[in-house]
C-alpha cells in the first residue's frame, strides 16, 4: 500500500468542507451539522484535553447530529448556533492564516466573531449563509493541508470565491422558481 501522509480524518473533513463551501446555503441542515462536527473535531481537544482519535470523532459526530436535528426542528436556534459557532470558527481560522497565536485568549476572538456569525444570519440570512458556509468550507479545506503560510492563504481565498461563486449562481437559479409558487 503506498503512503500518502493523509489520514482518513484529513480526508473526511476535506469532503466536509467542499460540501460546506458548495451547497452551505441549499442544504442549511447539513451545513449546521458538518459546522457542529468540524467544533466539536478542532475544539474538542483543546476544550476537553482529548488525544483519542476516537474520542474526538466520536464527540464531533454527536456535536454535528444535534446541530442538524436542531436546524430540522428548531430553525431560529439553530440559526443562531450556526451563525455563532461559523462565525468563532472562521475568525480564529482568519487569525491563525494571518499568522497571529492565542494562546490564552481564544475565546475572545472566537465571541466576538461568534456574534457577528449569528448578528448576519439573523438579519440578512441568504446572503450570510452563503457568506459565511464559503468562508467555513475554506477554513475546514485548508485547516486540513498542511501548506506554507502563503500559500494556505492563497488557496483559503480561492475556495472562498469559488464558494461564493458557486452558491450565488445556485441561489440566483433557485429564486426566480420560488417566486412563482
Amino acid at each position: 500500500m503506498i503512503e500518502t501522509g493523509w489520514s482518513s480524518i484529513t480526508v473526511v473533513n476535506m469532503v466536509f468542507g467542499l460540501i460546506v463551501l458548495t451547497l452551505g446555503r441549499k442544504l442549511f441542515w447539513l451545513f449546521v451539522g458538518l459546522i457542529g462536527f468540524a467544533v466539536g473535531f478542532h475544539y474538542g481537544a483543546a476544550v476537553w484535553q482529548l488525544h483519542s482519535q476516537l474520542l474526538l470523532f466520536g464527540i464531533a459526530t454527536l456535536a454535528g447530529i444535534i446541530g442538524a436535528v436542531l436546524a430540522v426542528f428548531f430553525q431560529k436556534i439553530a440559526v443562531g448556533l450556526a451563525g455563532f459557532a461559523g462565525g468563532g470558527y472562521i475568525t480564529l481560522n482568519l487569525i491563525n492564516l494571518l499568522g497571529i497565536r492565542l494562546v490564552q485568549l481564544q475565546w475572545l476572538p472566537y465571541l466576538v466573531g461568534g456574534v457577528i456569525g449569528m448578528l448576519m444570519l439573523f438579519f440578512i440570512f441568504d446572503w450570510a449563509l452563503i457568506f459565511i458556509s464559503s468562508l467555513a468550507g475554506a477554513s475546514m479545506i485548508t485547516q486540513s493541508l498542511t501548506l506554507s503560510p502563503g500559500l494556505e492563504f492563497g488557496l483559503f481565498l480561492i475556495l472562498v470565491i469559488c464558494g461564493l461563486v458557486t452558491q450565488t449562481v445556485r441561489y440566483r437559479k433557485s429564486v426566480p422558481s420560488e417566486e412563482k409558487n
